[in-house]
């Protein structure tokens, strides 16, 4: 698993823009940027759509005031689904990236296998990561959600 202090690895990740689609060279993403990145388990889940997305689309404008130039939204899902997910929540502040073939996810070391449930999946966290580098690492324990929270994260930045 990552570990704080060390460099995002060389990656994908896509996003579904008015443009069209765009991949995204996670070390370019992250250059010379402070950015909040949180992973949950699916888009359209039951705890992600109801906390742990609303969260951070609420404390957005408060993240952002604390010198934070990007706030992005991972999950193991297309970028279709990501697109649709963010517009369902009016996400209109968060880069909504899908990592639909885990690439991303398993390169961190933050995948999990949920059998017939969806297969390999993101484990939920939030980190801080200032250019390309994790300066904060929040994993959740499984069926929890505390310390990937917008608050905390807010609070410790």
């Amino acid at each position: 698993m990552i570990e704080i202090g060390q460099q995002l690895p060389i990656s994908q990740l896509s996003e579904l823009t008015a443009d069209g689609m765009v991949t995204h060279q996670v070390q370019s993403l992250f250059a010379d940027k402070k950015v909040v990145v949180f992973a949950l388990p699916g888009a359209f889940t039951p705890t992600c759509s109801a906390a742990h997305l609303p969260g951070y689309v609420a404390l957005a404008d408060k993240i952002k005031a604390k010198d934070v130039d990007l706030i992005v939204c991972v999950s193991v899902n297309d970028a279709f689904v990501m697109k649709a997910w963010g517009e369902a929540h009016n996400a209109e502040e968060i880069m909504m990236l899908g990592d639909g073939d885990a690439s991303f996810t398993k390169a961190i070391g933050l995948d999990m296998d949920t059998g017939s449930f969806g297969g390999i999946r993101s484990k939920r966290y939030a980190m801080v990561v200032e250019n390309g580098v994790v300066t904060l690492l929040n994993v959740e324990a499984p069926k929890t959600f505390e310390i990937s929270k917008a608050e905390v994260i807010l609070e410790s930045l």
